[in-house]
């Protein structure tokens, strides 16, 4: 089995008092799900079909509507 080191900053510092919390448990199965989750959007990016040119401006147009909701929403707050 590998060791990973993982630093701790400072403003979770509370986490010190956890002592009952298997960390290795915790942080083995959060790792697990991030590389399935990678795993699965690497399938997904095989299979595309769009060039980086397309998926560059697919992904500026959705920043883009998405900069709008947020703007939007926060008008409405303000």
């Amino acid at each position: 089995m590998q060791e990973i080191v993982v630093k701790i900053p400072e403003e979770l510092d509370e986490l010190r008092y956890a002592a009952s919390i298997n960390w290795q448990l915790v942080i083995g199965r959060r790792l697990k799900e991030e590389f399935e989750e990678l795993t699965r959007i690497k399938r997904i990016v095989t299979k595309s079909k769009l060039t980086k040119k397309q998926a560059e401006k697919l992904a500026d147009e959705v920043s883009l509507s998405l900069a709008k909701k947020y703007e939007k929403l926060l008008k409405e707050k303000g």
